[in-house]
């Protein structure tokens, strides 16, 4: 009897051993399948806290943290030489590729934003080409920058040998859609993160005057527009704004202004005469009746041009997979240029669209709760996992 209760207690010891390894080996296979999930969720968290200045903890320097090289060239392309940096992981040369376009900022590829976003993109292990847009950079929104897209992807392709992955900030990203809708340049790109962008300029021209964008659903989102998103359709037509003995001499002021250089926008008003100041200082002021009929005449005239300029007509054609990403408080494009792009697409070419309290235009801001700072971190592991497949 005693016999057969030891060999039962051992028959139990036994199979709960079995069950025990059976678990371990369970958790430690699901571990395994889930790490690259995992890391990309890591890598996100480290590139926000990298973008926003943030010191990072051990664990996540660790997911993070690969050595680059950084190498300044000029793209051979059919539409011309591109200057453009590229920024390569030390242990993996032939990791996959990310074109990142710039906004519209005088700096272009030296943008302060633009390199630290980049350089935290290759520690994470992708290769990173920053393409300047001159057209862009002189803050004009032009088709030849769409073209430029377009043909620096499709150099940045041919080098690794398989499509990359396009990441276009603010008009850039707009344009981005438009050059992935074309066959030339479609197949030489893996996705499209688009964040911050318009849908429609002429929508957006009309938020300039108005500060009302209509969204999707016909709710109305009503928020002041930033006086930089007038001026730069103003810098692009200045004929149009003042006379033309005044055109050289007022660009000269708004493109100071629009630079943020203090000193030169001084110099530049000081050289004007008394009536061309009034007329400088008249453009700079958002609120001006005056200033929002002329932007109303000029955008009427440029429909057709800005229309060209718009992603929407092209939107229903994509079938490069799609990441929309955009500012909730956003007053130079609106975040309803986002909600319009997620509608009009296909939900098989949409992977994944937010609207996010965190950003602003293209910047940083404090997290309102750690539910809108995960849902940002979730959605750019979604990127990190789709542009390293």
């Amino acid at each position: 009897m005693l016999r057969q209760r030891y060999d039962d207690a051992t028959d139990r010891f036994g199979r709960a051993y079995v069950w025990l390894g059976m678990m371990v080996v369970a958790i430690v296979l699901m571990f395994v399948l889930l790490w690259p999930l995992i890391l990309v969720h890591l890598q996100s968290i480290a590139l926000f806290k990298t973008v926003s200045g943030d010191n990072l903890a051990a664990p996540l320097r660790k997911t993070a943290t690969e050595p680059f090289q950084q190498q300044d060239l000029v793209l051979q392309t059919e539409t011309g030489p591109i200057r453009a940096r590229m920024y390569t992981p030390v242990h993996h040369p032939h990791a996959p590729g990310m074109v990142v376009f710039h906004g519209v900022h005088h700096l272009g590829l030296n943008e302060p934003r633009l390199m630290k976003f980049a350089a935290a993109m290759a520690a994470c292990g992708l290769q990173v080409l920053t393409p300047e847009l001159p057209d862009i950079k002189d803050y004009h929104v032009s088709e030849s920058s769409i073209a430029a897209i377009g043909s620096s992807t499709k150099w940045f392709a041919q080098q690794q040998g398989r499509s990359v992955s396009v990441m276009g900030l603010s008009f850039s990203g707009g344009l981005s859609l438009i050059a992935a809708a074309n066959p030339e340049y479609r197949p030489n790109m893996k996705l499209v993160f688009a964040v911050g962008s318009q849908g429609s300029m002429n929508r957006v021209a009309s938020y300039y005057r108005t500060g009302d964008a209509a969204r999707p659903d016909g709710s109305r989102e009503l928020l002041p527009a930033h006086e930089y998103g007038p001026l730069v359709l103003e810098y692009e037509h200045v004929e149009e704004f003042v006379p033309f003995p005044d055109v050289e001499p007022i660009r000269k002021v708004l493109r100071a202004h629009l630079y943020e250089d203090l000193s030169a926008e001084r110099a530049a008003m000081e050289e004007l005469s008394p009536k061309q100041q009034a007329e400088a200082a008249e453009l700079m002021d958002a609120s001006s009746d005056v200033v929002h009929a002329m932007l109303r005449t000029s955008e009427l005239r440029h429909r057709k041009e800005m229309a060209g300029l718009s992603p929407e007509r092209h939107l229903g054609e994509l079938t490069v997979p799609v990441f929309l990403l955009h500012g909730e408080a956003d007053n130079i494009i609106p975040a309803a240029e986002t909600l319009w792009m997620a509608s009009e697409l296909r939900a098989t070419t949409l992977q994944a669209a937010l609207v996010s309290p965190v950003l602003s235009h293209i910047d940083m801001q404090k997290a309102p709760n750690a539910w809108d700072e995960w849902k940002l971190v979730h959605f750019m592991a979604m990127v990190l996992r789709a542009a390293k497949r």
